[in-house]
């Protein structure tokens, strides 16, 4: 198996690798891991299929972690592979220092991480622990330093996102909570902005989704 064959495998249940490395001690993998693959979803087809699950429809907490869980141990299941998911905790999987280790993500000029391919919009839904070792790709170019225009930076209507300071989380959810707010609750304007994310395909219903559980609705 190569991460090409696996990312083709998991492409039509949605997901698809967004990162992979070999990891070491320090990088809390499980025991015996020989290469760690990070998934995220497949845009735009990922919302469809989702929607159209039992774990969408059944009214039931946590709809996607869910379909994470149940799509991810079906994909790792014929290569022996175990399942990590960013929300299993505490002690949580430290997801975001994966991500910088795969070569494929890199810190943004608003400190979100942003993706070579999926630009801002960049999501893990979990990663597979495989015990072997496969050959990695090439190290993709950070598409921050040649974007001209930096739109992130300026995106926020309040400021609550913007270079040299931290997530001001108490600002955004004042301002989501607005009537000012009703384009952000379709989708981070920050996120929105990035160029690589405008690429990138995800649908303005799977982000206004993403926004109300941030919100708790």
């Amino acid at each position: 198996m190569t991460l090409d064959e696996l990312d083709r495998t998991a492409r039509p249940l949605g997901l698809a690798v967004r990162g992979a490395l070999h990891p070491a001690p320090e990088d809390a993998a499980p025991e015996g891991t020989g290469t760690l693959v990070l998934l995220g979803p497949d845009e735009p087809g990922f919302w469809d299929l989702f929607k159209s699950s039992a774990e969408y429809r059944d009214g039931r907490p946590h709809p996607l972690d869910r379909w994470s869980k149940r799509v991810t141990g079906g994909l790792g299941a014929p290569f022996g592979a175990t399942g990590i998911f960013p929300y299993d905790g505490p002690p949580y999987a430290p997801f975001l220092r994966w991500a910088a280790r795969c070569g494929t993500s890199w810190s943004s000029p608003v400190s979100l991480l942003v993706h070579d391919t999926a630009g801002l919009f960049i999501s893990f839904r979990s990663a597979l622990a495989l015990p072997t070792m496969l050959d990695l790709p090439g190290t993709p170019a950070n598409p921050c330093p040649t974007c001209e225009d930096k739109p992130c930076q300026t995106a926020c209507p309040v400021g609550a996102l913007a270079p040299g300071q931290d997530y001001d989380v108490p600002a955004c959810v004042a301002h989501l909570k607005s009537a000012n707010g009703a384009a952000c609750r379709e989708g981070c304007l920050v996120r929105r902005a990035c160029p690589v994310s405008a690429r990138f395909g995800r649908l303005t219903e799977q982000s206004a989704f993403h926004m109300r559980a941030f919100l708790g609705e």
